[in-house]
């Protein structure tokens, strides 16, 4: 394939991403910005790039599905998916005439491979849409159809079903493909949440509360990050769920906190909004350059408070000493399942194989946590997935080794509405925010 570009050109961006992911195994949501830059995308034509760069990520199972009886013979993979993108154009985008996207699709076809594949290119797509896509109630299997429906694996639906049901698996894939909402937190140690709301709607924005999260405000009609509310410190950019595992932490002032996992910083910028930046919190991860974010998270909120360090959470006690921190957050690497609303390529990345080493990983994440924690400390963990195994698996499997750990109520706030004894599994259908499990524990005694 040739690599001509075009300068502005929407679809020619978005193709590249396409292609990068699915050749490269890429990350779409890293290459956006990069290819907004290199491309010049306008930023008028920024939101329909990311539109049709997830869309047709969210979809591609279902796009092969409605392709498969139009495509004769072994198709090139590029070519694979340029058709997807344009059929995703075609079947979900209502503002987009078809005959547009069909135009533009046979360009790119030229201008990176040649007449026959702009032909084929060409051919498939009026073929869809004179005759339509085929419906989904031809196939027999429950799981099957699901799988097709909503575009995610056969093996994670299975598996969801499994731990879930039927229903349940089926509310969750859909919600996956449904466009994430932009929210923000208010730093609330320089300022009050509606002076924030003040701010962000005098330069054009909207701003509204959450209903679960006192000091999340949810955003339109802007990118929060490129203003200068944000600029100055007065909010960061994170998700509602993930704002919850500070709340289950109970902090007060002037204690001694670990963030044994803290990159990029949104949950321990939140801590120490939380400790009304008194006391000592460590912001510990394995990268430097994960770690450099931290920091420059915590330089622009004001949050001195915050010490950075590169360094391994499973040789943490090595670091530290035993018994030295009122409370810690591990918030554990997982399988990611709970994002693929904001990361759809997390569907066909992921293998079912990685549980059990990340089980492992969060295990011994857990049991340095509970060497480093004080008696009567409390320590949170927590996931953006929302599987079994890695969620109360790890849990239940941590409380079983550790009898001087009980688990506690997470005290997290009252809107949330999730009943619960200890372990919160927040679904992305419950309130459209990312998937999340929380799990608190208290030490009641001191290991030998």
């Amino acid at each position: 394939m040739k690599n001509k570009k075009l300068h502005g050109n929407v679809r020619d961006a978005a193709f590249s991403i396409l292609w990068a992911v699915e050749n490269k195994q890429a990350y779409s949501n890293l290459l956006l910005h990069q290819t907004i830059e290199s491309y010049g995308i306008s930023a008028k034509n920024r939101g329909l790039l990311t539109e049709i760069t997830y869309g047709t990520l969210q979809h591609q199972l279902t796009l092969d599905y409605y392709l498969e009886p139009f495509l004769k013979g072994k198709v090139e993979p590029w070519v694979k998916t340029l058709l997807r993108m344009s059929l995703y154009q075609i079947v979900y985008l209502d503002r987009v005439p078809s005959h547009a996207v069909i135009h533009e699709a046979v360009e790119i076809a030229k201008r990176r491979g040649h007449g026959g594949v702009a032909s084929l290119v060409n051919g498939v797509l009026r073929s869809v849409q004179r005759s339509g896509v085929r419906s989904f109630n031809v196939i027999a299997d429950p799981i099957e159809k699901i799988s097709i429906e909503t575009s995610h694996p056969v093996w994670m639906i299975k598996r969801w079903a499994e731990q879930f049901g039927l229903e349940k698996t089926r509310e969750m894939a859909l919600e996956n493909n449904k466009i994430p909402s932009q929210t923000v937190r208010v730093n609330t140690v320089k300022a009050t949440v509606d002076e924030v709301i003040e701010m962000l709607e005098s330069e054009g924005l909207e701003a509204v509360r959450s209903k679960i999260i006192p000091e999340c405000l949810v955003v339109t009609g802007g990118q929060p990050a490129r203003t200068t509310t944000f600029d100055k410190g007065f909010i960061t950019i994170q998700d509602e769920s993930s704002m919850l595992p500070s709340y289950a932490l109970q902090l007060e002032p002037g204690m001694k906190v670990l963030d044994m996992c803290a990159a990029p910083g949104g949950k321990s910028t939140h801590i120490a909004e939380k400790l009304e930046n008194k006391g000592m919190l460590f912001s510990m991860d394995l990268h430097p350059h994960k770690v450099k974010l931290i920091q420059e998270s915590a330089d622009r909120l004001g949050h001195s408070v915050i010490a950075t360090e590169v360094g391994d959470g499973k040789k943490s006690v090595e670091r530290f000493g035993k018994e030295q921190f009122d409370r810690i957050l591990v918030d554990a690497p997982c399988s990611g399942l709970g994002v693929i609303k904001r990361k759809p390529d997390i569907k066909y990345t992921k293998k079912e194989e990685d549980f059990n080493r990340l089980q492992e990983i969060q295990i011994e994440l857990m049991d340095q946590a509970a060497e480093l924690l004080k008696p009567g400390g409390i320590l949170v963990y927590s996931t953006c997935t929302v599987d079994n195994m890695e969620n109360r698996g790890t849990a239940e499997r941590f409380l079983k080794n550790h009898p001087e750990m009980e688990k506690i109520q997470a005290l997290l706030p009252e809107a949330l509405g999730i009943k619960h004894t200890g372990f919160v599994q927040v679904f992305p259908q419950d309130f459209g925010s990312d998937g999340f499990f929380i799990a608190a524990f208290r030490k009641t005694e001191a290991i030998d």
